[in-house]
């Protein structure tokens, strides 16, 4: 009996003999160690290691941008056991990046919104500091407010917009976070996106809107309506007739109407041409195949021309339709405000297209035979 109990205070002695030195063994290099801030110089930080040791962090092993005061937690890797003033070295850089990217990945899982720097701007978009991290935000990723609507995507005159952003606080999502590729993607227009779904989710396809032209491009207008949404009119979907730049017809801050054709997730699709009665609906009263008519010549295509017989219809010649000899280059043949006379040969008003003949408009032999 009491050699039994001799054994289990050995074994309880030893059990607080390795615990005991567990707590007081130094941190070896390459060891992770958390402490807490108790001075910080102009070049340097001296943490206390819970009792245990003092570390110092100083010089290159300072994390980029870190901003450390007394009593603040941190967690850095030992570098050296002991320096010349018997302290541990620490390093923050492996520690701090470790603990950003942790972050990282935790801010793209949740979808959480966070406020980042913008550091730089370059024809792509923007370098801006997240969690001491630096995260790449594309222009695409921009929200309606900050995105640069150039005509054409000149990237010189994207940067010119982009470059005023720089120095200015941002809110945004992390959308990609790669810590092997180090590659960070976030997104403005996903706070953006977030913030709008309530207001959005009050409108339907159908609905009609008021608002003010905020940006005229070469592929259609931006309108700002309600409580700041903005939607697209496709250049398609100003006017009925054909238009050769949407600037023809609208510019930054015409009040419109128009209707919600489609909606998909924070994007708007607007139409100002159907709150306004389709001329080709009555197209056939009007005109009739093979009557002749005068038409003015609105554009030139390799494939003929695009011409003007009133206000509302337009026609194309074809260049098998110019002349009964071969037609090899349309620009010798007619120019753009050039005035002919034509025979209508189809007419299709529910494609709103009309088909358009010079030759058998001249009776042609080869228009005759047909």
């Amino acid at each position: 009996m009491q050699n039994t109990r001799t054994e289990r205070d050995a074994t309880a002695f030893g059990q607080l003999l390795k615990e005991h030195e567990s707590l007081t063994r130094l941190p070896k290099p390459g060891d992770t160690v958390k402490g807490t801030v108790i001075a910080v110089g102009r070049n340097e930080v001296r943490v206390d290691l819970d009792g245990l040791a003092i570390g110092i962090v100083r010089g290159l092993e300072l994390e980029p941008g870190t901003d450390l005061h007394v009593g603040d937690e941190v967690e850095a890797n030992v570098i050296e056991q002991e320096n010349e003033h018997g302290e541990l070295e620490l390093s923050l850089r492996g520690a701090g990046r470790r603990r950003s990217w942790d972050r990282l990945k935790e801010l793209f899982t949740s979808g959480e919104i966070v406020t980042g720097k913008v550091l730089e701007a370059n024809k792509g978009g923007l370098m801006i500091r997240v969690e001491n991290t630096t995260a790449f935000l594309p222009v695409s990723q921009l929200s309606p407010d900050n995105y640069p609507r150039v005509a054409g995507g000149e990237k010189q005159k994207i940067l010119e917009k982009l470059r005023p952003l720089v120095g200015q606080d941002m809110k945004v999502k992390v959308i990609d976070a790669n810590e092997e590729e180090d590659k960070l993607i976030v997104s403005e227009k996903a706070v953006w996106e977030t913030q709008q779904e309530s207001v959005i989710s009050k409108y339907k396809t159908g609905d009609v809107v008021e608002g003010d032209v905020t940006a005229v491009t070469d592929f259609g207008a931006f309108v700002k309506f309600d409580e700041g949404l903005e939607g697209l009119v496709h250049i398609s979907e100003i006017a009925w007739q054909r238009i050769e730049h949407p600037q023809d017809i609208l510019k930054v801050g015409d009040h419109v109407r128009a209707e919600i054709i489609n909606i998909e997730g924070s994007k708007i699709f607007l139409s100002m041409k159907k709150l306004v009665p389709d001329p080709w609906k009555g197209v056939k009263d009007r005109y009739k195949i093979g009557q002749k008519v005068s038409g003015k010549v609105l554009k030139i295509n390799p494939f003929g021309l695009f011409v003007e017989l009133d206000q509302d219809i337009h026609g194309l010649a074809h260049i098998s339709e110019l002349s009964s000899k071969p037609v090899r280059d349309v620009n010798e043949f007619a120019r753009v405000g050039d005035e002919f006379e034509f025979a209508i040969v189809s007419i299709d008003p529910e494609n709103h297209r009309l088909g358009l003949s010079l030759r058998r408009a001249k009776g042609d032999a080869e228009g005759e035979k047909k």
